[in-house]
């Protein structure tokens, strides 16, 4: 759940839900009846289930989750200050009983049953020859999670990144937090922390934009060319099939509510950095 903070009258709570959502466009967007609340929430969901926290308050006090470096190391670090507490209640999942694809354009994502935890794969192909094809798959665990894709930085070409900033979206948005390239090079200075960083980071956007299920998915999922916009549609076609999936328990016990103040530099009553990087 988010909770809008700094908001004239009270403070407004939105749930972290597909039903939720309203905008795709840029990033993800929360919000309710009245308008949009939490924009940009993908990194900071993603940090949660990757790191297994599924009970979570994330207040915000403007009207987007703070870019921070664009990926989402920071929520991982605030995390890790917080630390995770296991409840007694049992964990429960959503599993995915057949596939369910949907189409857009030139873009395709499939969820499918999978006896293993959650796959992500994402395949990317761009017109941009440095960015070009690339794909890259996780088995989602914390470990993998924290390795492999917590790091990867949101990207574009420099025409789409002013587009993005020009939007209100990344805002205060930086060479120092997103990879930027034009049509010849990478503009980044310090080079990218993976060699198919941008792969990478569209796994990371699955993660958090799936985390809107409402519980950890079962299931293995595909997007070709896609996007949040892809995400939400296959995710919304998912939970429309009832038939689609079920709600089950596993003996593994719950995490706790957690709460961690990335920007303060406070997480869980600790004062210390909230990110510190990982250099593996």
């Amino acid at each position: 759940m988010f909770v809008r903070t700094g908001l004239e009258g009270c403070d407004r709570e939105v749930q972290a839900a597909t039903e939720a959502v309203i905008s795709t466009e840029f990033a993800t967007v929360l919000g309710d009846r009245e308008g949009p609340l939490v924009s940009t929430a993908e990194h900071v969901l993603a940090a949660l289930r990757g790191m297994g926290v599924d009970n979570a308050t994330i207040e915000v006090d403007g009207p987007e989750v703070p870019i921070m470096d664009g990926s989402a190391a920071a929520f991982v670090a605030a995390i890790d200050q917080a630390r995770i507490v296991t409840q007694s209640a049992p964990r429960r999942f959503i599993q995915v009983l057949k596939p369910v694809q949907v189409v857009i354009g030139d873009s395709y994502g499939e969820l499918r049953p999978y006896a293993a935890g959650f796959r992500a794969e994402a395949e990317i192909d761009f017109a941009n020859p440095v960015i070009g094809r690339q794909s890259y798959m996780l088995e989602l665990s914390p470990e993998r999670f924290r390795r492999e894709v917590s790091r990867a930085r949101t990207f574009g070409c420099m025409s789409d990144v002013a587009r993005l900033w020009s939007a209100g979206f990344a805002l205060g948005a930086s060479f120092e937090n997103s990879v930027v390239f034009d049509e010849t090079r990478l503009l980044n200075a310090e080079g990218l922390r993976y060699k198919d960083e941008c792969a990478r980071h569209k796994v990371l956007d699955i993660i958090g934009d799936l985390a809107l299920a409402g519980l950890p998915l079962l299931g293995a999922y595909r997007s070709v060319r896609g996007g949040h916009r892809l995400n939400h549609a296959v995710l919304t076609a998912l939970m429309a099939d009832r038939s689609a999936w079920r709600v089950i328990e596993a003996e593994t016990a719950r995490r706790s509510r957690t709460r961690a103040e990335v920007g303060s530099g406070m997480a869980g009553g600790i004062v210390a950095p909230a990110y510190s990087p990982d250099v593996s």
